[in-house]
């Protein structure tokens, strides 16, 4: 199957898919050039060229994925609000981290000590599981129970907001002692 017999046929409906899945048309034109490229690296891997049409849309829609998860898009602020000084920011981070480690203190031994382990000092679950001689699994599950102990603790003594990636945009303490 020839590429450029693919470019002419299906160039311009690829471009319209994608341009209605993307809000950044700027964006649209790599994209397909992205989505063209896959195309000739894999053309010898496509069994039935029949499928040829949904192959190259499933590329498509995969390639519009990538796209959102490579570009964490942050919204810019109105003009009229104005943003933290340092000064601000510094002290939003401290006590985000004094709050949470105070609060992991608190957690049962077991909990604490897989948390500590695989959050704070990096460490692999696979890894967790031969240090404390439990099962992978025990050790997920442990590791996952944890996580949300933590959460609930958090969410008990402070106001936390984050945004649609998980980043932490506002945050206080709900009774400062």
């Amino acid at each position: 199957m020839d590429i450029q017999v693919l470019w002419n046929e299906y160039h311009l409906p690829v471009r319209r898919f994608i341009s209605k899945r993307t809000y950044n048309h700027s964006d649209v034109e790599d994209i397909v050039q992205n989505v063209f490229m896959k195309i000739h690296g894999h053309i010898s891997e496509l069994k039935d060229e029949n499928k040829v049409q949904s192959w190259i849309y499933q590329i498509a829609r995969n390639s519009i994925v990538d796209y959102y998860r490579k570009e964490k898009r942050t919204e810019e602020l109105p003009f009229h609000i104005e943003t933290n000084d340092e000064y601000e920011e510094e002290n939003f981070e401290k006590g985000v981290i004094s709050c949470f480690k105070s609060t992991i203190q608190r957690l049962p031994d077991k909990y604490r000590d897989a948390l500590e382990l695989t959050e704070l000092k990096g460490m692999s679950q696979k890894q967790l599981s031969s240090r404390l001689a439990i099962s992978y699994s025990g050790a997920k599950s442990r590791v996952q129970r944890g996580r949300e102990m933590l959460k609930e603790r958090l969410m008990e003594c402070c106001h936390i907001e984050s945004d649609r990636y998980g980043n932490i945009i506002d945050f206080y303490r709900k009774n400062p002692n």
